[in-house]
């Protein structure tokens, strides 16, 4: 019984302490703190203004109403004794950016008892490593070959300088300084090995040499970073490229209760984060359209008037003809309730009571085509208003509405995330393939698209891209494919091909290994029929476990009979 009531006691302080943490971490709070941290990330923009603004996504995202452009560099890479340089998110637009401008200002954030995230600890930092070591040993290569051909004078001038940017080329890894000499040897150790993978990995290093005329090199601000305003160097005056990395949010370990002359709220460090948990649909643009509203409103009001602009871009987006899904918010549970229960609550609202802003929807982002393939990709959104494409292969789960003059040129594939259905990816990518290598084998254009443009349609591209295609980037029908037996490598070449052209392409490794697995699992044959929208139906695997509509039933015998 003693033990028992220990458990029982032990689980009320949990639930306690859970419910604390609920209510610290709502929704006002949130976008109170997101607003006062973006306050110092305007003053260090300010610094020096004619530095790009990145957003590291997700959560940097959420820290300014205007950014130049984002990547993407994850914190799991910079985990200790997990530290690892992925040539799947290359992020060589950032490199190219901070070229072209002199260096770039990268915006993130993260939770309590920390000043920097691990991408910005590590991550970032190995990053920098890697390349400015890859550079290095393409400025050697230009020497050794300028070396060997003096026949001109222009050739000797391109030997000085090559011979001279090379000796003076920083390789080494810069880590702050927080971080330990025994976890800074043990990543140095790999370095080497990663430098390798990114030779091998088909990147454009060529471009990234003749863009960057100093090394890259981290620089790490913070709230407690001491700055003299008279004291601030010019970014041209550094002998490297900076990239100076901004953690948004103060690192305080204890909750700050913050108040006005109307309201108080507390401060939540790394607020952005984990969006799902409670932005309630809200986007960092829409935050930023409604930003003083939403502030001006206080706590009471803040979950109103979000549901009220989420339903009203809802509604903005369907009479669009775009993907309008019904948000909803799980209702807290009680803690004075001896039993559980879980109840959705639809973001509901009078229609009719609406008045709909043309100017609250995100921004539609354009299409990305992949080099001289005639093959692009892009968003669900995007494709419902694109007129320069012959194809459109949709991989979203909700149809578009299109005028194509041809009926034959659009096919639906509903496919999931791997975390839904682990099969999704690879059931559709036979049809997929289908359908790209008859059009483009007629010189047709195809647009591949999904929900946002850098996940599914960059993995049904991806398995195009190496289905049918050779090396130098030629539709080939599919001929080095039956020849060639794919490594992971070869697949990660052509990744690295796509995010060239796509550098917000963010794949997901389970959707990666579905990729990987159709790849390695067959050849492409010789195309028997025309694809059908119901082929789907015949090895998808149902996401709900629910069985087909009966009217696609009917539809797939009356096809396969016929």
């Amino acid at each position: 019984m003693e033990e028992d009531e220990g458990s029982a006691r032990k689980l009320s302080i949990y639930r306690a302490a859970r419910c604390i943490k609920r209510r610290e971490n709502t929704v006002y709070n949130a976008l109170r703190s997101i607003f006062e941290d973006s306050i110092f990330v305007g003053e260090i923009s300010q610094l020096w203004p004619d530095l790009p603004l990145l957003a590291n996504l997700r959560c940097g995202l959420w820290y300014s109403p205007k950014f130049h452009s984002t990547c993407y560099f994850k914190s799991t890479d910079g985990h200790n004794n997990n530290w690892s340089f992925s040539t799947s998110r290359l992020n060589l637009h950032v490199a190219l950016l901070a070229g072209q401008k002199g260096g770039c200002i990268i915006v993130d954030s993260t939770r309590r008892g920390k000043r920097f995230p691990d991408s910005m600890s590590k991550t970032i930092p190995i990053w920098t490593c890697v390349l400015n070591r890859c550079i290095h040993n393409h400025l050697n290569n230009m020497r050794d070959t300028a070396q060997m051909d003096k026949e001109s004078n222009t050739s000797d001038q391109h030997h000085e300088r090559t011979r001279y940017v090379s000796v003076d080329w920083d390789c080494s890894l810069h880590l702050p300084l927080w971080v330990s000499e025994t976890e800074k040897a043990s990543i140095e150790s790999r370095i080497e090995e990663w430098t390798k993978q990114l030779d091998a990995s088909g990147a454009d290093i060529s471009s990234l040499t003749t863009c960057l005329k100093k090394p890259l090199r981290p620089l790490w601000i913070s709230q407690k970073t001491v700055i003299w305003l008279n004291e601030v160097p010019d970014h041209d005056s550094w002998d490297f490229t900076p990239i100076i990395l901004v953690s948004a949010s103060s690192s305080s370990g204890v909750i700050q209760h913050k108040s006005t002359s109307e309201y108080s709220w507390n401060y939540i460090p790394g607020a952005g984060d984990d969006e799902e948990s409670w932005a309630r649909g809200l986007s960092p643009n829409l935050f930023w359209t409604h930003v003083y509203d939403l502030i001006n409103l206080g706590p009471d009001l803040c979950n109103q008037k979000v549901a009220d602009i989420v339903e009203k871009d809802r509604v903005y987006r369907a009479q669009r003809g775009q993907t309008a899904p019904q948000v909803t918010v799980k209702a807290p549970k009680l803690l004075e309730s001896s039993y559980h229960f879980s109840q959705e609550v639809p973001l509901l609202l009078g229609i009719s009571n609406l008045e709909i802003n043309m100017k609250s929807s995100d921004e539609d982002c354009a299409i990305s085509w992949l080099g001289s393939t005639n093959l692009a990709v892009g968003t669900s959104q995007v494709a419902a208003n694109v007129c320069n494409v012959d194809c459109i292969l949709n991989c979203d789960q909700e149809s578009i509405s299109l005028f194509l003059p041809d009926a034959e040129a659009y096919l639906h594939l509903p496919t999931v995330m791997s975390k839904l259905d682990r099969y999704s990816v690879l059931s559709n990518l036979p049809f997929a393939v289908n359908f790209a290598k008859l059009n483009l084998s007629k010189g047709k254009t195809l647009l591949v698209c999904c929900h946002n443009g850098e996940d599914i349609s960059v993995c049904v591209c991806l398995a195009i891209l190496t289905s049918l295609f050779n090396d130098g980037g030629t539709f080939d029908d599919g001929r080095s494919f039956n020849e060639t037996r794919i490594t992971k490598w070869e697949m990660r070449r052509r990744l690295v091909y796509i995010c060239k052209f796509a550098p917000n392409a963010r794949p997901s490794r389970g959707n990666l290994k579905q990729v990987f697995s159709f790849l390695t699992g067959g050849r492409v044959g010789s195309v028997l029929r025309q694809p059908h929208p119901y082929d789907h139906i015949l090895t998808s695997r149902n996401v709900y476990n629910s069985s087909p509509k009966l009217t696609d039933v009917v539809a797939l015998v009356s096809y396969q009979e016929g």
